[in-house]
């Protein structure tokens, strides 16, 4: 474990909001006893990865394109917490014709109560395909509606009410049939009240072209009475941004800078055991010596809310192009570990494959 060090130097007056930090960064690039290959393939892509957790706290399914975004979605899934991985499993044959990065989440069916797996694939139309017996048969994709979208769903929750939200963002290409790309980033939520089979027509909660926010990543407050979305800043003028809601989603506060410590792109959370936040996304930050890495933040709801910079970052992998990385999944196992996983150009020479780390709840100590 190796310790660099990170002090971003003040940008020109106004560039942005906050422009410098100073908080410690492990690097754990080189342990190779903490990461684990989950698939690679000699010549081919492998992409933009999530995953769920079931209900055993150890049992993980992952999904992902053999391509960037656009590929046939492959499926495979551990049984141990990740430590090890079955091989690719069957799936739908129209699987094989996504157009955009695939997205997996659990929910409860408000009526039955029983557990559903709800897997998206974006672009225009938004399609769904669903398992009803904890991923082992899916349904092929079907469309969800005449909209859609890119990377949807990024984000997930459902509600104390049984009602489901998602979020996702579009430049105006793909959230109808018309292909109408205008410069203007617009972020999206949607809302299902029968367990996630069908959704309303997405509801517009801000865009701009002065900044391009976009893949909002959902993180609550402990007590969950708020919840934030992390946003990626696409435009790269000003650091990564944050909204907020007390009231599950009917309202929305307007967008305000992160710290540079958390500017990056898909940020994917979980709570420690501790009640610290664990915050996986690919380093964007201006000057950073981890910039286009894979990475993680650990810190505090308050951290966020206030507008800290939070406790320490981890580099997890130096990734060897200046961006293609870090879609991450995040996990929190019974007994506290966390499973991350994500693709990215780990080997020279070779496509991006995919990788995951299990940290045990002593990765998480600031040093001194």
């Amino acid at each position: 474990m190796k310790l660099i060090a990170f002090v971003a130097l003040t940008a020109a007056a106004g560039a942005y909001a906050m422009d410098a930090f100073i908080i410690p960064t492990v690097d754990l690039s080189k342990d190779d006893k903490a990461r684990i290959i989950i698939d690679r393939e000699p010549g081919q892509y492998l992409g933009h990865v999530t995953t769920v957790l079931l209900d055993d706290r150890k049992t993980i399914i992952a999904v992902y394109p053999k391509g960037h975004g656009k590929g046939a979605i492959v499926m495979k899934r551990s049984a141990d917490g990740g430590k090890t991985w079955s091989d690719r499993l069957p799936t739908p044959d129209n699987w094989s014709t996504s157009l955009e990065v695939p997205t997996i989440y659990k929910v409860t069916d408000p009526k039955t109560k029983k557990r559903r797996l709800l897997l998206f694939s974006g672009l225009y139309p938004t399609r769904l395909a669903t398992s009803e017996d904890l991923g082992k048969t899916w349904t092929p994709l079907q469309p969800v509606g005449e909209w859609g979208g890119v990377v949807v769903m990024a984000s997930l929750t459902q509600l104390p009410n049984g009602d489901c939200l998602a979020w996702f963002h579009d430049d105006g290409r793909f959230i109808g049939p018309e292909n109408r790309g205008d410069g203007i980033f617009r972020l999206y939520q949607t809302r299902s009240r029968d367990g996630g089979l069908t959704w309303e027509y997405p509801r517009k909660l801000y865009h701009s072209s002065d900044v391009h926010l976009c893949e909002p990543g959902l993180v609550y407050s402990p007590d969950r009475k708020q919840m934030a979305l992390l946003l990626r800043e696409n435009k790269r003028v000003k650091n990564s941004h944050v909204i907020f809601s007390s009231d599950n989603g009917e309202t929305w506060t307007e967008p305000r800078e992160l710290p540079l410590s958390l500017t990056g792109d898909r940020h994917t959370t979980g709570y420690l055991k501790d009640g610290r936040l664990f915050i996986s996304f690919r380093d964007t930050a201006r000057d950073s010596p981890a910039k286009g890495d894979w990475v993680a933040w650990i810190g505090t709801w308050d951290d966020i809310a206030k507008g800290r910079d939070g406790q320490m970052r981890i580099r997890l992998m130096d990734n060897l192009n200046d961006w293609d990385c870090a879609y991450p999944g995040v996990e929190v196992l019974r007994d506290g570990t966390v499973f991350t996983a994500t693709y990215g150009h780990w080997t020279k020479d070779e496509k991006p494959y995919i990788v995951g780390f299990r940290l045990k709840p002593g990765s998480f100590v600031p040093p001194r």
